[in-house]
């Protein structure tokens, strides 16, 4: 039996702030740990990347009447930003990512009211 729509909905809100609490996770052991040339910094850029294709992920899936009604919400930059981690890793940039988890995805939460 297929969910309804809201339902999936509901889930697919309730998986972006699970993902914005991991993005908050990296964001506490500050920028120097995330950019680290240790075992520790490349676990936390490697979470990092993660955390942004399943946002990105996630906000695929919503419905599109769903995202019309937050036309101020940049989805075709989030689909970009997953294009570029999952697509193109030798060009990932760690100081362009930084901002993306400990600004944009904190952004996204508080205008959905997540």
């Amino acid at each position: 039996m297929n969910e309804p729509l809201e339902g999936r909905t509901k889930r697919h809100l309730a998986d972006l702030s699970r993902f914005g609490g991991e993005a908050e996770f990296i964001r506490s052991h500050g920028y120097e740990a995330y950019t680290a040339w240790t075992e520790q910094g490349a676990l936390l850029r490697n979470a990092g990347e993660r955390i942004l294709i399943k946002v990105a992920t996630v906000v695929e899936k919503l419905p599109a009447d769903y995202k019309d009604d937050h036309p101020e919400i940049d989805w075709a930059g989030i689909t970009r930003m997953h294009n570029l981690v999952s697509h193109h890793y030798d060009k990932v940039n760690d100081d362009l990512l930084w901002p993306a988890l400990t600004v944009r995805i904190p952004a996204l939460l508080t205008v959905l009211g997540l």
